[in-house]
């Protein structure tokens, strides 16, 4: 599986802050995924949705993970981004992490993550933090070699080839 990774935020992208949660979910997924690409762009939605396009359309990744950008804060646009590019949602992955998330604290309702699909490739909005990042993860690591098959077409279908 190829990954790319893009984490939104203005501080990270100045190098005022180390970014944490756009290596960690390269770390979590090393033994699962390879990592084609790494970036960090402020938060600016033309920024972010370029990125999005670029890592899906030029460089074929599977999985499109983001970090940051998710809350309610007026710079927070990863989901605008997000639902600029996709062509299809996929609401149950975002549904689900936030599930789980709320049953950790009650401040996962604040998110307003998104995922979709780009033509072959899945986009995975995550929070910021390495915590949320961490749990998050493991709520769709169960999944995502399906969904990679079934995006690319070689999943069998009803037994048939």
């Amino acid at each position: 599986m190829r990954i790319s990774v893009l984490t939104a935020s203005d501080r990270c992208s100045r190098g005022e802050t180390e970014d944490k949660s756009g290596p960690l979910i390269s770390e979590l997924l090393k033994d699962t995924a390879e990592t084609v690409r790494y970036r960090c762009v402020p938060d600016e939605r033309e920024q972010i949705a370029a990125a999005l396009i670029e890592m899906c359309d030029a460089l074929h990744s599977d999985v499109v993970f983001t970090t940051g950008g998710t809350g309610f804060s007026p710079r927070d646009v990863t989901p605008e981004a997000t639902k600029d590019v996709i062509d299809r949602e996929a609401p149950g992955v975002a549904e689900a992490i936030r599930a789980k998330s709320m049953e950790i604290t009650p401040m996962a309702m604040l998110s307003r993550a998104v995922s979709g699909i780009r033509g072959k490739t899945l986009i995975i909005n995550l929070p910021g933090s390495p915590k949320a990042v961490r749990e998050s993860i493991e709520v769709v690591l169960p999944v995502l070699d399906h969904a990679v098959e079934t995006l690319s077409g070689v999943t069998l279908s009803c037994g048939r080839g």
